[in-house]
Formats: structure tokens, sequence, C-alpha cells
């Protein structure tokens, strides 16, 4: 006779994971840990390689679909790994408070390249409660006629409030549009105004 063994829940199942996500990175079997946490935008998927944060997604985005996308380009070997992300939580937490104005996170670009990339390693220079308008960007990066590629960088941003394309406004002073919405885009430049 077989017998049925019940699946393991609560606390038990998250020590399992834990373990699952420690061996898998002991053994270098993990591409992408995830972690997700709450803020004042929602909840956040945050993901990272081995070499740093990758990803940072709104709910909006559909977690389950980030992370299909992040197995397609990344690699399958995709698990829940908290401890992985628990600087960058953090992080995103002082600044939430008020307490953190700038990140200091290893970061995995991979998922920058060409003229995005070049605007996504620009964004950090727009100081924080400052704004700057998509021309003024395309201007700075060396391409004033690409405001609407700017646009799309921006829209594209794999990191957004750690890369801050929330500081990139409308030349009439609008927000634009945003990842994670113009709710959240709007919170964030209040958090930083205040």
């Amino acid at each position: 006779m077989t017998e049925i063994v019940p699946e393991p829940s609560g606390p038990e199942l998250a020590a399992l994971r834990d373990r699952l996500a420690a061996a898998a990175e002991t053994e270098h079997l993990l591409d992408v840990g995830y972690a997700i946490v709450d803020s004042p935008v929602g909840r956040l998927l945050l993901a990272a390689t081995d070499r740093g944060l990758v990803r940072v997604a709104y709910q909006i985005e559909d977690h389950d679909r980030v992370l299909e996308q992040l197995a397609a380009r990344l690699g399958p070997r995709i698990l829940r790994a908290p401890r992985r992300l628990d600087r960058a939580a953090r992080q995103l937490e002082e600044y939430f408070t008020g307490r953190r104005t700038a990140f200091d996170l290893e970061l995995d670009r991979t998922l920058s390249r060409g003229f995005r990339g070049v605007v996504h390693q620009y964004l950090p220079r727009i100081g924080y409660g400052r704004t700057a308008t998509y021309r003024e960007v395309a201007e700075q990066v060396g391409r004033p006629r690409a405001f609407r590629a700017v646009g799309t960088a921006c829209a594209t941003n794999p990191l957004p409030i750690v890369v801050p394309c929330h500081r990139v406004v409308r030349s009439d002073g609008g927000p634009g549009q945003y990842a994670g919405g113009p709710a959240a885009k709007t919170a964030l430049l209040a958090l930083e105004a205040a």
C-alpha cells in the first residue's frame, strides 16, 4: 500500500525552499534568485543573478510573466531566494522610509543593451528629488533628437526605482508613462519631493 505524504506547508515549506535555494546557490545551480517584497507602491519582484540585481518588477507587470521572461533570457534555473535579495530589499525599505537617496547595489545590466543601456546608465545622474525631461536626457546622452527613444528606454528599464526612470518627465511637467503605472510614478516623485 502506498502512503500519501502530505505536502509541507507554512513554515515547513518556507524552510524547505530556503534550504533548496541555499544548496542551489552553493552548487552554482541558480541562474536567478528572486524575492517579492511589499512597498508603498505595491508588491515588487526583485531578481538577481550572481552578478547583481537584474530586475525589479511591479505587480502590474505580472510577476509570473516576468519570471518566465527571465527564464527565457537568463536561464531556467530560477528559485525564490530571498537571502540573495536581502541587501536590495533593505535598501528599498530605506529609500521608502526616506533614509536613502541613492542605491549602492551591484547591478547586472544584461537586460540593458544599446541606446537603452546608455540611457539606463545615465538615469542615476538625475539626483534624488530632481527631474529631467525626456529631451534633456536625450541631450545629455548625446542624441538630442532621440527623446522618444529615451521614453522607450525608460519604459523598458528593467530596474525601476533603483535606476530612477521615474525622474524623467514630459516637457510640460506631466509625469508621462511608467511601468508601475501613473500612481506609482506620482508617489515616487512625491516621496522624493518631501
